[in-house]
């Protein structure tokens, strides 16, 4: 048998996952993928787990016995960047773009097949372990007074650092690194969420409007981030 891609080796997942019937069957096959699969069947058990186990990857069903799995993911997302991969039958694009806004990295629809959902959680540990880089080591860069050092995830502007979420940060180094060149919205999409995103691009202006927040930009007139109506965005050079 053919060894599984990378990155497997060891990855722990946490699978959140009330139904039996299929929290046993899939966890044997993330198994035979390399993964280690570690099951909680609650709310309650996946936030414990979360914090004692540090999984490297949380697949996280929305219908739980003891609440809502998109409050398992908001509390996540609160103390961690942990990837989160949701899983629910609620299929509608609506539905699709609040569980990425919430900080979600990818989001599959029910049922599934076993080989799409472990596609998708290798393409998301690839691009949380090298950010939009897909894993190739990049030196700290600076782009007049933003800093960002994409080893370390962290990014300070004027010598203050930013509390990004993990998204967020992926977006404003994609941007910076291509700082004073027009980036297309659908190239952003592909390279910050998913190859294979599809549908509205809403959530990429929810995370942009964020950024320039943080930035301190002016929508009317932004510093930072500069919108390139009809065609995406562009960091301006300093």
């Amino acid at each position: 048998m053919a060894a599984p891609a990378t990155p497997a080796n060891g990855a722990v997942i946490l699978f959140v996952e009330d139904e039996e019937a299929i929290s046993s069957p899939f966890a044997r096959v993330l198994e035979r993928e390399g993964f280690e699969p570690v099951v909680a069947a609650t709310a309650a058990e996946a936030m414990e787990l979360a914090e004692s186990v540090g999984p490297d990857l949380v697949l996280l069903d929305l219908t739980l016995p003891d609440g809502d799995g998109r409050d398992v993911c908001r509390a996540l997302r609160r103390d961690s960047d942990v990837p989160i991969v949701m899983l629910t039958a609620r299929g509608s694009e609506l539905d699709r773009v609040v569980g990425l806004e919430m900080g979600a990295d990818d989001y599959v629809v029910k049922p599934f097949s076993g080989a799409e959902v472990v596609s998708r959680i290798r393409a998301v540990l690839r691009r949380s372990g090298g950010g939009a880089t897909g894993g190739r080591f990049e030196p700290a860069f600076a782009v007049g007074d933003l800093e960002i050092d994409v080893a370390a995830r962290t990014a300070t502007l004027a010598g203050e650092p930013l509390e990004l979420t993990r998204k967020e940060f992926d977006l404003l180094a994609e941007l910076a690194r291509n700082a004073g060149r027009v980036v297309t919205r659908e190239d952003l999409m592909s390279r910050v969420w998913d190859v294979n995103w599809f549908g509205s691009t809403k959530t990429l202006d929810v995370h942009i409007g964020a950024l320039r927040r943080k930035l301190g930009d002016d929508p009317a007139a932004p510093r930072h981030i500069e919108t390139v109506r009809g065609v995406g965005f562009r960091f301006a050079e300093g």
